[in-house]
């Protein structure tokens, strides 16, 4: 029952539970993305780059066919238009999270600078080296300081 009690200790943590969130809305949202890219912004580029559809871009490797036995042999393809709207997609959340975290940043209370109080070090008059306030001797130059 240990191990139980354990583990429930660690679900209901704050973190934990904003992470779940976090998960399920990125989820959400990465196929918002994927969608904008695919539907909205591949057609017209492809349009622009002579009617190209870039998720049907494929280089094959191997020809549909029959084996010996008879069995049909799908084709091997290495799929690099879907690659290049994976790219994009990635780009596309990417610049989001910056945008978000930026806001973020800017929306965070910045600290106050620490009041100055008064003056603890003085310069030595003789080699201008930083010396405590209450010195009355350089402890470089060993010069007196008043």
């Amino acid at each position: 029952m240990g191990m139980m009690k354990e583990f429930k200790e660690f679900a209901m943590r704050g973190n934990v539970v904003d992470m779940a969130v976090g998960i399920i809305i990125g989820g959400a949202f990465g196929k918002i993305v994927s969608s904008l890219v695919s539907d909205v912004l591949m057609p017209p580029i492809g349009v622009m780059m002579g009617g190209v559809d870039f998720s049907s871009l494929a280089i094959q490797v191997r020809a549909a066919g029959v084996d010996a036995a008879g069995k049909a042999v799908p084709a091997v393809l290495i799929s690099y238009g879907k690659f290049i709207n994976t790219i994009i997609d990635f780009i596309i959340v990417a610049f989001c999270i910056f945008l978000i975290i930026k806001a973020m940043n800017s929306l965070k209370k910045q600290p106050a600078p620490a009041p100055a109080g008064p003056p603890t070090t003085k310069e030595c008059p003789l080699c201008l080296s930083t010396i405590p306030i209450k010195a009355t001797r350089c402890a470089h130059c060993t010069a007196d300081v008043k």
